[in-house]
C-alpha cells in the first residue's frame, strides 16, 4: 500500500512562531511596564512617604523634658524646686509576661504593693509602648544592683528624672499647690488647647495652686533628639539635638518667713490669714490652716494618706483662704457705717439710745445686742469701737437691702477677687432678687436686720474680706490681689513685672473715710474690742473684731462656749491695717471656732504685724485681764 506523505507548511509555522514570539515579547514588555510603573510610583510618586517610613525605622525621635521653673518668694527664698533621682521603668510592649518581669525585678529592687498598684493605674491610663515607672527615687545601691543584672531585663531601664520638692511643706501647700501625673482628663485638655505636642515625654502637670494657674510659664518647651537606631532598637549615634527650654521662674510677693510665722501663730486653731499690700495688691501672706504635705501627691498619694486627709474633720485639703465661706460677723460694720454715711442715712454725730436690743417695727420682734443692758448713747464712732449690734440693726433697716447690696458690692463682696489662683469662690451678698431666685420667697425686713451685723445670708471668703479691707485702707482705690510679682525668663534672665494698675476707685468722701478709720484705730486702744492685742505696739493698728455664729441661738438664750461642742462655737474674725496713718499692710484673720475676735484672732494678727513692720519674731503677749467689752464684738 502506498504511504501518503504530508508536506509541512513552513510559511504557516514561521507565521505562528513569529506570532508566539511577538505575544511573548509583548507579555514580557507588559510585565516590565507594570514593574516600571510600580517602580516609578514607589520611587517617585510615593518617595516622600516611604522615605519617612524608612527614616522612622532608622531614626528614633526622643523628646527631652524641660526642667520645670522654680518658684521663689520676694526675697529669693526657694518655695518649689527640682532635684534629680533615678527611676526604674518598664516598656510593657517589650515584655511577653509583665507580671513575671515585675516579680523577677522585686528580687533585685524592693517593689512594694503600693508601687504595683500605681503601675497598674498608669498602665490603664497610658499606651502600652510607653515606658512606665515601677519604682522611683532608687538608692545608689539599688541602681548598682540592677545595673549588674540589666541584661536579664530587655524591657526595663533606669532613667534619671527630676522630682519636685516643696521645702516649706504644709505652710505653703494651699498657695503653691502641687504637680501630679498627667491623666486622661489632662491629656484631653492639652489636646483641646493644642498643647499636647509640648508635653511629649512629660509625666507631670500642675494640679492645684500656682503650679496649676501658672502651668504655661513653669512647664517650659520640650526639646528633641534624633537618634539612629539598629534593628534591635538600640541607639547607635545621635543625629541632631534641639535642646529643651526650662520653664520660667516665678517670683512671688509672698514673704516666706512671714508665711511661716502666720502659720505658726494659729497654734492649734484652724482658719485662714491673708495679708495684702493695699498700695499695689501684692499678697504678702496666704495661709490656710491646717495644710498638708504636697509632696505626697506628686507620684500619686497612697490610699492610707488619702483616706486620712479626705476624711479628717479638720479638712486639710480645703483651701479656707480661697474657698471657705463664712458669715463676716461684725467685720462688716465699718463698711455698713460707710454705706450709712454715703446714703445720708446717718450723720456722724447722730446718736441712738441702746437698751440692749432692737425692736423691729411692725413685728415686735427683738434682736438682742451682745451686751446685756446695752451701751447707752451710741454714735457712729462709738458703734465701731465697741461693736454695738443695736446700732447696726437700726442702720441696716433704714438703709434697706437694695442700698446695702449696691454699696457693699462696690467693695467686692459677693464677687471673686480675681486673684491668680484657680478655684476661688464668690461668697454671698444677698439681695431681694437673689432670695426670690433661690428660695422663691420675698425679702423680709427681718432678713435685713441680720445682714446689718454680718449674719443671716451673708457669706464672705477670707480672700474677699482681705481685698475689701485693703481697699478701705487705700481710701477706696482697689488693686486686684496677686501672688506673682514677676516672671523671670529662663533663657534671657529678664524679669517681666506683673502690672499693678488700680481696678477701680470708689471715690468715697474723704471725711467719711477719716471717721471710719479713726474709729477702727480706736478699736485697738483702751476701751476697744481689740485693745489687749495692741498693748505695747510702737505703731498704730486700725482694726475691727468680729464674731460669726456657727449655730443659731434661741431668743433670749445666752451664748456659753463651754456648753457647746468645740466645732459649734463661734468663729473669730479680725480685720486690720497698719500703720493706721499710712498703711503698708492690710490683713484678715479667721480662727474657726475661736470664739471672740479680740481674744483669739487679733493676737494672731499682732504677731504677723510685728514681724512685717518691725522684723520681730513672735513673743508671748502680756497677760492682761480682759474686761467684758474686750471679750466681745
Amino acid at each position: 500500500m502506498k504511504k501518503h506523505v504530508e508536506l509541512k507548511n513552513h510559511q504557516r509555522e514561521i507565521f505562528y512562531f513569529r506570532l508566539r514570539l511577538v505575544i511573548s515579547i509583548g507579555f514580557v514588555l507588559l510585565l516590565f511596564g507594570i514593574l516600571l510603573a510600580r517602580f516609578i510610583y514607589l520611587q517617585v510618586m510615593r518617595h516622600d512617604y516611604y522615605q519617612t517610613l524608612a527614616e522612622s525605622n532608622r531614626i528614633s525621635i526622643v523628646p527631652i523634658v524641660p526642667n520645670r521653673g522654680l518658684i521663689l518668694d520676694r526675697n529669693g527664698v526657694v518655695l518649689a524646686h527640682n532635684y534629680s533621682g533615678y527611676t526604674l521603668e518598664i516598656t510593657p510592649s517589650k515584655t511577653t509576661d509583665l507580671e513575671a518581669t515585675i516579680n523577677e525585678l522585686s528580687t533585685l529592687v524592693e517593689i512594694a504593693p503600693r508601687d504595683r498598684k500605681r503601675f497598674r493605674k498608669l498602665l490603664a491610663e497610658r499606651r502600652n509602648f510607653e515606658t512606665l515607672m515601677i519604682r522611683n527615687r532608687l538608692t545608689d545601691e539599688e541602681v548598682a544592683r540592677f545595673a549588674a543584672q540589666q541584661y536579664r531585663f530587655p524591657s526595663v531601664e533606669i532613667k534619671a528624672r527630676l522630682f519636685r520638692d516643696y521645702p516649706f511643706g504644709e505652710s505653703t501647700a494651699h498657695l503653691i499647690g502641687y504637680i501630679g501625673r498627667i491623666n486622661q482628663t489632662d491629656v484631653e485638655q492639652l489636646e483641646e488647647n493644642e498643647l499636647a505636642a509640648n508635653y511629649r515625654g512629660s509625666d507631670y502637670i500642675g494640679k492645684t495652686g500656682l503650679e496649676q494657674s501658672y502651668e504655661n510659664e513653669l512647664h517650659g518647651v520640650t526639646g528633641v533628639e534624633q537618634v539612629e537606631v539598629d534593628s534591635g532598637g538600640r541607639a547607635i549615634r545621635m543625629l541632631s539635638r534641639t535642646p529643651p527650654m526650662s520653664g520660667n521662674t516665678l517670683v512671688l510677693s509672698i514673704d516666706a518667713k512671714l508665711q511661716e510665722i502666720a502659720m505658726q501663730s494659729f497654734g492649734n486653731y484652724r482658719g485662714a490669714l491673708v495679708a495684702i499690700d493695699p498700695n499695689n495688691g501684692e499678697v504678702l501672706a496666704f495661709v490656710s490652716k491646717p495644710g498638708y504635705d504636697p509632696s505626697l501627691f506628686v507620684d500619686g498619694i497612697d490610699p492610707q494618706n488619702w483616706d486620712e486627709m479626705n476624711n479628717s474633720p479638720d479638712k486639710p485639703l480645703n483651701n479656707r483662704a480661697l474657698r471657705g465661706q463664712y458669715p463676716p460677723g461684725s467685720t462688716i460694720k465699718p463698711f455698713m457705717a460707710l454705706a450709712g454715711l454715703h446714703y445720708n442715712t446717718r450723720a456722724p454725730g447722730h446718736t441712738i439710745s441702746d437698751p440692749g436690743y432692737f425692736t423691729l417695727s411692725g413685728s415686735g420682734h427683738q434682736y438682742r445686742d451682745w451686751k446685756k443692758g446695752g451701751h447707752g448713747s451710741v454714735d457712729m464712732f462709738k458703734s465701731i469701737v465697741i461693736s454695738c449690734d443695736t446700732y447696726y440693726y437700726g442702720l441696716a433697716t433704714e438703709l434697706g437691702i437694695d442700698n446695702i447690696f449696691n454699696f457693699l458690692s462696690g467693695f467686692g463682696f459677693g464677687k471673686k477677687t480675681g486673684i491668680d489662683l484657680e478655684g476661688e469662690t464668690s461668697g454671698l451678698l444677698p439681695s431681694q432678687e437673689w432670695k426670690t431666685r433661690r428660695y422663691k420667697q420675698k425679702w423680709y425686713a427681718g432678713d435685713t436686720v441680720s445682714v446689718g451685723i454680718g449674719q443671716g445670708y451673708n457669706l464672705v471668703t477670707p480672700m474677699q474680706l482681705a481685698h475689701a479691707t485693703a481697699t478701705l485702707a487705700n481710701d477706696g482705690v482697689a488693686y486686684r490681689p496677686h501672688l506673682v510679682r514677676e516672671v523671670r525668663n529662663s533663657r534671657t534672665n529678664e524679669n517681666r513685672l506683673i502690672e499693678n494698675k488700680p481696678e477701680f476707685d470708689l471715690k468715697i468722701n474723704p471725711a467719711h473715710l477719716d471717721l471710719v478709720k479713726r474709729a477702727m484705730a480706736a478699736v485697738t486702744q483702751p476701751g476697744g474690742t481689740a485693745a489687749q492685742a495692741a498693748i505695747g505696739a510702737p505703731y498704730h493698728i486700725a482694726g475691727k473684731t468680729g464674731t460669726a455664729q456657727v449655730v443659731g441661738m434661741k431668743q433670749g438664750e445666752k451664748y456659753d462656749a463651754s456648753k457647746l461642742d468645740e466645732r459649734h462655737r463661734d468663729h473669730a474674725w479680725f480685720i486690720a491695717f497698719a500703720p493706721a496713718e499710712k498703711p503698708t499692710i492690710a490683713l484678715i484673720v479667721l480662727a474657726e471656732n475661736g470664739g471672740h475676735g479680740g481674744g483669739t484672732a487679733a493676737p494672731i494678727a499682732r504677731k504677723v504685724l510685728d514681724y512685717y513692720l518691725l522684723g520681730k519674731t513672735p513673743q508671748p503677749l502680756p497677760d492682761v485681764p480682759e474686761n467684758e467689752e474686750e471679750q466681745h464684738d
